[in-house]
């Protein structure tokens, strides 16, 4: 029996995806307005945090904050300020720092390449959160050394969809989906007549991208899972988005600021929290460490629901922790 309820969709692409809303509610004309303001918003915060965009305060940084403190918006710094918190909390496996060794691989604006051992050398001389100086008082951003650069790719898009859904939460939306991309779903609620937001997730298939996929695509022979989120962030990171061959190996985007290379140590990994910005980094902490660390990074915040899975001899390996597989897996 479908629902009476009207339904409204918006989409809009930003931060080199495809952002879609789908919203339920009593008022479409409101709810056409609530969601409009949502998608600026996230507009809006891509033109802060893009280092691609000369005026982003993230550009602004990059340029500067070798020679002299530069000063942000209160918005910027505590996002600065969670992200080098996260940084700790994992080990460096998450790091806003990695600009240069994501330049030095070839993956900013382009295709990739093997770097040689001076390039990745010059490259991991530049990363770490330990050179990004924080000053709360000033509201200031100092980096301790020429060369340093940041890239909140692995936290921006996660931190504007959350912005996007208390937006939306303000307006009234009770009822709501927001997805970016294939990597990161953020759930208002719950649908009419369900008690949550399904989410199918693929399995991981050579030359695939793992992901969210929409939740009719449910018990498909590639569904690995498929997740309730009400009120929930659900993010997933995988290594096959964008790669490259070089020498008979596959060299991944998703590289581990600890060692400079491309991550090896999984092949996927998903978690579920109510905050989008930290499901966003974090899948990605838990991408980069893999299944041996998978307990560790699970035991960071109360009630996170997470997935990691690896490969060895073409055989994959899942480890999970509150998340129900699809019989088979």
């Amino acid at each position: 029996m479908r629902s009476a309820m009207p339904m409204v969709t918006l989409a809009r692409h930003a931060m080199a995806t495809r952002f879609e809303f789908v919203l339920h509610g009593a008022d479409p004309v409101g709810l056409r307005a609530a969601g409009e303001e949502a998608l600026e918003e996230i507009d809006r915060i891509e033109a802060e945090l893009s280092l691609f965009r000369p005026s982003s305060q993230i550009a602004h940084l990059n340029a500067r904050a070798a020679r002299e403190p530069v000063r942000v918006t209160p918005e910027v710094f505590g996002l600065l300020k969670q992200a080098k918190q996260l940084s700790a909390e994992t080990g460096g496996a998450f790091d806003i720092s990695i600009a240069p060794l994501v330049r030095c691989w070839g993956f900013m604006g382009g295709g990739g390449r093997r770097p040689d051992r001076e390039e990745l050398a010059a490259a991991r001389a530049n990363i770490g959160m330990h050179l990004v100086e924080l000053n709360p008082d000033e509201l200031t951003v100092r980096f301790a050394r020429n060369g340093v650069m940041m890239d909140l790719g692995a936290i921006g898009k996660g931190y504007a969809i959350e912005r996007a859904a208390e937006l939306l939460r303000e307006a009234g939306v009770t009822s709501g989906l927001i997805h970016g991309g294939t990597s990161t779903v953020c759930a208002l609620g719950r649908p009419p007549e369900a008690d949550a937001w399904r989410v199918a997730v693929d399995r991981p298939e050579a030359g695939q991208q793992p992901g969210a996929t929409p939740p009719e695509a449910a018990g498909s022979p590639r569904t690995l899972a498929v997740v309730p989120l009400q009120d929930e962030a659900m993010s997933v990171s995988g290594i096959r988005g964008k790669f490259f061959e070089a020498e008979g190996r596959v060299f991944g985007h998703i590289l581990d600021p600890r060692t400079g290379e491309p991550a090896t140590a999984a092949v996927m990994a998903l978690v579920v929290l109510r905050s989008a910005t930290e499901t966003d980094a974090l899948s990605t902490a838990l991408l980069t460490l893999g299944p041996e660390e998978h307990d560790r990074i699970a035991s960071l915040r109360a009630g996170m629901k997470t997935l990691v899975v690896s490969e060895s001899d073409g055989q994959l390996r899942t480890v999970c922790r509150g998340i129900a597989l699809e019989p088979g897996e």
